[in-house]
């Protein structure tokens, strides 16, 4: 399963908003959204949500307070949802909040996953990754 790609959409009255539908087949199952690191919505298919899971479950190397911090972050803040018959989803209030979302979206391809951008962040964010990608690999190449 993979994603990329950058799509412009709007929320509706409702707060839904669709997904791209060449992704819709690959998220039927359904979706998890949980806040991004970056002020963005992280959208996880199921499956990816599950290995996220399972990888902190089994997690060693972090000492049990921390993780059981990390898990409180984490899950307290997801939502579980599927997507409608129109391929959209319904944006949680909270979600929208701390994302600053208020009407138009950018869905942007991050591999595995899918992160939902309020249009004004993502030009900013967009800007700032392109112009450090060819620094970032070529230290990836030393």
């Amino acid at each position: 399963m993979m994603f990329f790609g950058e799509f412009e959409y709007r929320i509706d009255e409702k707060g839904r908003v669709p997904l791209p539908p060449k992704f819709r087949r690959l998220l039927e199952d359904g979706v998890v959204l949980t806040p991004g690191p970056d002020a963005c919505i992280v959208i996880y298919p199921i499956a990816e949500w599950e290995k996220m899971a399972n990888s902190l479950s089994s997690n060693g190397s972090l000492a049990p307070s921390k993780l059981r911090r990390l898990k409180r972050a984490i899950f307290s803040t997801a939502f579980n949802t599927k997507i409608d018959r129109q391929g959209r989803i319904a944006l949680p209030v909270p979600l929208r909040r701390y994302a600053g979302i208020e009407s138009d979206i950018v869905l942007a391809g991050v591999n595995n996953y899918l992160e939902m951008w309020s249009r004004e962040r993502w030009e900013s964010e967009k800007s700032i990754s392109q112009e450090q990608t060819w620094q970032i690999i070529e230290s990836m190449e030393k």
